[in-house]
């Protein structure tokens, strides 16, 4: 995976060979990529997460202004991207030098860069900042994705819903509903999800997986007319998941609506 740094040449003089200031820039770029015991290694030897590491500490040497580098995290593992992320952050921020890269892993540029140039075949499709550029409608656009959703908030993609007349109605709050959800979807049943607040983690997944959802104005205690949605939903379903639902003063009759399903013997 290449690393192309515009600045000096390494410090080599004309036979190759390094002075004592040069190999004091070779520790330090050594050091600024944690790869210190490396430098003795055989490069043929060491791991990709390593190479890379190295190939950074080569380009660091040359003391650049800008570095670009193309899929730097291609065949790292999650360890190895974050931390090889980690070591360019802090050299856009310390050496302030210029990151370029190139990525096709959204979920990592979404959170790591400071401006965003989307490339759609030969033409840039969209610049600006990562809340700008990454919404579900431009991903959607420039990925033409129409077989499922990309969702900002987690910056994942998901597969689509499942559709069809809600069987199961899960009560969930504060993100339990979350693993249910996708195994609800995984395994082709469509479900309904409530009381949900706009805005929690559970109505972020919930708007793109279920075939229904039960929801309540934010901040707002659950109204009567709310409560009658979701015991109709109920209902309709027959069966009921506790998702591990928490209640309090503001979703009190989420805990009715559960005490209901038990009573009912709706709970599976």
């Amino acid at each position: 995976h290449d690393v192309v740094a515009t600045g000096r040449y390494p410090y080599t003089g004309r036979l190759g060979v390094l002075s004592g200031e040069d190999e004091n820039k070779v520790d330090e770029a050594l050091m600024a990529v944690h790869a210190q015991e490396l430098g003795i290694r055989n490069f043929l030897e060491i791991s990709d997460g390593q190479r890379q590491r190295i190939l950074l500490a080569r380009a660091i040497c040359q003391e650049p202004e800008v570095m670009i580098l193309d899929e730097p995290t291609s065949y790292l593992d999650i360890r190895h991207k974050l931390e090889l992320l980690e070591i360019l952050r802090k050299l856009a921020k310390e050496k302030e030098i210029t990151v370029i890269m190139s990525l096709h892993e959204i979920d990592l540029a979404q959170k790591i860069s400071d401006k965003v140039v989307c490339v759609k075949g030969d033409r840039i499709a969209g610049f600006g900042n990562p809340e700008e550029i990454f919404t579900e409608e431009k991903m959607r656009e420039l990925y033409g994705i129409d077989n499922g959703y990309y969702d900002p908030c987690f910056g994942s993609v998901e597969l689509p819903r499942v559709v069809g007349k809600p069987e199961v109605f899960v009560l969930s709050s504060c993100g339990t509903g979350i693993p249910v959800y996708r195994k609800l979807q995984k395994a082709g049943i469509p479900f309904a999800a409530g009381i949900l607040y706009p805005g929690e983690c559970d109505y972020q997944l919930a708007r793109l997986l279920a075939s229904e959802i039960i929801s309540e104005e934010p901040y707002e205690p659950i109204s009567c007319e709310t409560y009658r949605k979701a015991l109709e939903m109920m209902e309709q379903c027959k069966k009921v998941i506790n998702a591990g639902v928490k209640t309090g003063k503001m979703n009190q009759k989420a805990g009715e609506l559960l005490k209901i399903a038990e009573e009912r013997g709706m709970l599976i």
